[in-house]
C-alpha cells in the first residue's frame, strides 16, 4: 500500500489552511487602514478552494474509480463588501461630513475563519500522523520477531 497519497492529501490541506490563516491575518491587520499603497481602500480578501487538479471531465471519471486528490487554492479574490463609514472629523481622509471610509472587514467573521482554519489544519496534521503510524506498523509486521 502506498501511503504517499495520504501524505500528499494532508499536505495539500495544510497548505490551503495556511493560506486561509495568512489571508485572515491580512484582513485583520488592515481593519483600520484608510488606504493602501495604491491610494485605494483595502478590500477584504477571500480564499477560493477547490479539488487539486479538478476539471469538469475529471468529475465524471471520478465516479468510476477512486481518484483521491487533495485540495488547492483556486484563487484569492477581493470580497465585494461595502466600506464602513466611521465618524472621525480629524482624520485627513475624512470627507466633508467628517466620515472616513474603512474596509468592510467583519472582525467576528475573520475570527471564526481563523478558528476554522486552525482546526482544519490540526485535523490534517492528525490525519498525516495516523498515516505515518500505519506505515510504521506495516513495516513492523514484516520485521524480525
Amino acid at each position: 500500500m502506498d501511503y504517499r497519497n495520504a501524505f500528499a492529501i494532508s499536505a495539500s490541506g495544510m497548505t490551503v489552511e495556511k493560506t486561509r490563516l495568512d489571508t485572515t491575518a491580512v484582513n485583520l491587520a488592515n481593519v483600520h487602514s484608510t488606504r493602501g499603497p495604491d491610494g485605494k481602500l483595502f478590500r477584504p480578501l477571500t480564499v477560493k478552494v477547490g479539488e487539486a487538479g479538478a476539471s469538469f471531465a475529471a468529475g465524471f471519471t471520478q465516479l468510476q474509480g477512486a481518484a483521491l486528490r487533495g485540495a488547492e487554492v483556486v484563487r484569492i479574490e477581493e470580497a465585494n463588501v461595502a466600506p464602513r463609514m466611521v465618524y472621525e472629523p480629524g482624520n485627513p481622509d475624512a470627507d466633508a461630513k467628517g466620515y472616513v471610509a474603512m474596509p468592510g472587514v467583519n472582525q467576528v467573521t475573520e475570527m471564526v475563519n481563523l478558528a476554522s482554519a486552525l482546526r482544519a489544519y490540526e485535523a490534517n496534521v492528525v490525519a498525516m500522523n495516523a498515516a505515518k503510524t500505519m506505515a510504521l506498523k506495516a513495516l513492523d509486521l514484516g520485521g524480525p520477531q
